[in-house]
């Protein structure tokens, strides 16, 4: 599914398979999770094996993939990517470094946000643009505060790597453009508030409602690529 939202360019992986035997993880990276639960042993070493796939299409040896500052994912040098997992769907993007500066994806449920949570994401511009009812869907099949979520997770994942600062919800605004023809998928531009050296105010992804999740994603290519 993460495939329809790349350039070809991209390297991906995904699974519907929520579960992935520890023992598939490197010494090193079962360590990171050693003290963890099951659950989460399981989804980690899921999406690492995502990840190797995603690799092996861009012709490397499988590596491991370690986490840094604030749990992100270390990539073999050379490369950049972003990992994203949820129930049910885990997935990895991996590039090379000189085509592309960052990637950030994720995948939610197409649920509604539990109470609260819509209010604390968003900015007033866009819940103006988004009126939600009660289940947080103004639109047949889309839950538009998930997918709010979403694309804010995204723009992190793109934007952190690279200044290592952090960007709270309310300053990154998100405007949604649905496709042609197609209800449920898009493009939508997020306009950042703050500012860093070499670094855009503007984002462009894409996003799609598909078996149940809303998957979104952000490919900032390098100038020579763009």
């Amino acid at each position: 599914m993460i495939e329809r939202l790349l350039p070809a360019y991209v390297a991906c992986a995904d699974t519907y398979e929520t579960d992935a035997p520890a023992g598939s993880l490197y010494p090193e990276e079962a360590r990171l999770v050693a003290a963890s639960v099951d659950r989460r042993r399981h989804e980690f070493a899921a999406v690492r094996a995502c990840a190797r796939r995603a690799m092996a299409v861009l012709g490397l040896p499988p590596a491991p993939v370690m986490t840094g500052h604030r749990g992100m994912p270390l990539w073999p040098e050379g490369t950049v990517g972003s990992m994203t997992h949820c129930e049910g769907y885990r997935a990895a993007a991996l590039a090379r470094a000189s085509d592309v500066r960052a990637v950030g994806i994720d995948a939610e449920p197409n649920e509604p946000l539990p109470p609260g949570v819509w209010e604390a994401i968003s900015v007033p511009a866009e819940r103006d643009r988004l009126p939600l009812g009660a289940d947080g869907s103004a639109t047949p099949a889309i839950h538009w505060d998930r997918l709010l979520f979403s694309a804010k997770e995204s723009v992190f994942k793109t934007w952190f790597p690279l200044t290592r600062i952090e960007l709270d919800f309310d300053e990154a605004e998100i405007q949604f453009r649905t496709s042609p023809g197609g209800a449920t998928e898009g493009t939508f531009v997020a306009s950042l508030a703050l500012t860093a050296p070499g670094m855009p105010r503007w984002y462009e992804g894409r996003w799609l409602i598909d078996d149940g999740f809303a998957v979104t994603a952000i490919v900032l290519p390098e100038a020579s690529s763009a």
